[in-house]
């Protein structure tokens, strides 16, 4: 809400118009498209888990597994993250796999895309070195900040370790138990029996998720001429906006128009831009992840009624 209303006040009357002719002038077919490779990178994420979870001896159904991620997109937008533990829940109900485990195979999904995702920053930040230092110089954040950071999370993470060693705690022993089967999880990478599928699914998914963004740049004159050096910048701290937020409502297209301005694209162009890229995959989630929660339970209805 902050950030839509510091959208809202950072416009003038004006501006905001001309924002909304941009949005209903776009073209419905690139729309539409976006939305297609958005939706063909959900059913690559659901069907790129059977891979995870197979070393652990669990094969879901296929039709299950894509309603359970479907569902997580939409739990995202309520509460960030929380869409992985919906995910995990779903899939451990209606296919007996326990829950630890299941998230456990999340997190390592979620690993390989934070690799995936890392490496498009440093494409990123190689094609446009120049605007991000200076974007970090204008914040004060030095290269010494970085450091002490990430040296405190690692420290961090070897105190806890440190501490939950030996500790017979009841507590302390199903935290133990539930970090034995998230590591089983994440381990599933290494005994895949499949792993050049599971590759090729990964880019296949972060493919769709760039053409996704790239093509929406049809939609306002003002962005049409960028090439990919000034859409990947804004791709990525698109990404990041999603990754750090309630899926990314209020603060998505204002993060796009800044990254966007800093290639000559004005800000009406630039927050048209980010509110058609996120309305058209936001609507595409809550229709499809709305209906994935009433579909669930009727597809499994007959293994249900037998449990009962």
């Amino acid at each position: 809400m902050f950030f839509i209303y510091l959208t809202y006040t950072s416009t003038s009357e004006e501006d905001r118009t001309l924002i909304l002719q941009y949005i209903h002038k776009a073209d419905p077919v690139i729309i539409l498209c976006s939305v297609l490779f958005g939706v063909l990178s959900h059913l690559s994420r659901a069907y790129r888990w059977k891979f995870l979870l197979a070393p652990l001896g669990y094969k879901p159904r296929l039709i299950n597994s894509i309603l359970a991620v479907l569902i997580a997109y939409i739990s995202n937008l309520g509460i960030p993250r929380s869409g992985e533990l919906f995910r995990a829940t779903s899939i451990s109900t209606y296919e007996d796999i326990p829950f630890e485990k299941a998230f456990g195979t999340i997190v390592a999904e979620r690993l390989v895309d934070l690799l995936i995702l890392l490496g498009f920053v440093a494409t990123a930040l190689i094609l446009q070195f120049d605007l991000f230092w200076g974007i970090l110089q204008e914040k004060n954040i030095s290269f010494s900040q970085i450091s002490v950071g990430i040296g405190t999370l690692i420290l961090l993470y070897f105190l806890i370790k440190k501490g939950l060693a030996g500790n017979q705690n009841p507590y302390v022993l199903r935290i133990k138990k539930f970090i034995s089967g998230l590591i089983e999880g994440i381990l599933s990478l290494k005994d895949m029996p499949n792993k050049g599928a599971f590759i090729f699914h990964t880019l296949f998914i972060w493919s769709m998720y760039l053409a996704m963004f790239y093509v929406v740049k049809w939609t306002v004159p003002e962005t049409a001429v960028l090439g990919l050096n000034a859409i990947l910048p804004a791709f990525v701290i698109g990404g990041l906006a999603i990754s750090a937020t309630n899926g990314g409502i209020g603060i998505y297209p204002f993060s796009v128009a800044l990254v966007l301005a800093a290639f000559n694209v004005s800000n009406e162009s630039g927050l048209a831009f980010g509110w058609i890229m996120w309305t058209s995959q936001t609507m595409m989630i809550l229709i499809f992840g709305g209906l994935s929660f009433f579909v669930l339970p009727l597809v499994n209805r007959q293994k249900v009624s037998e449990s009962s």
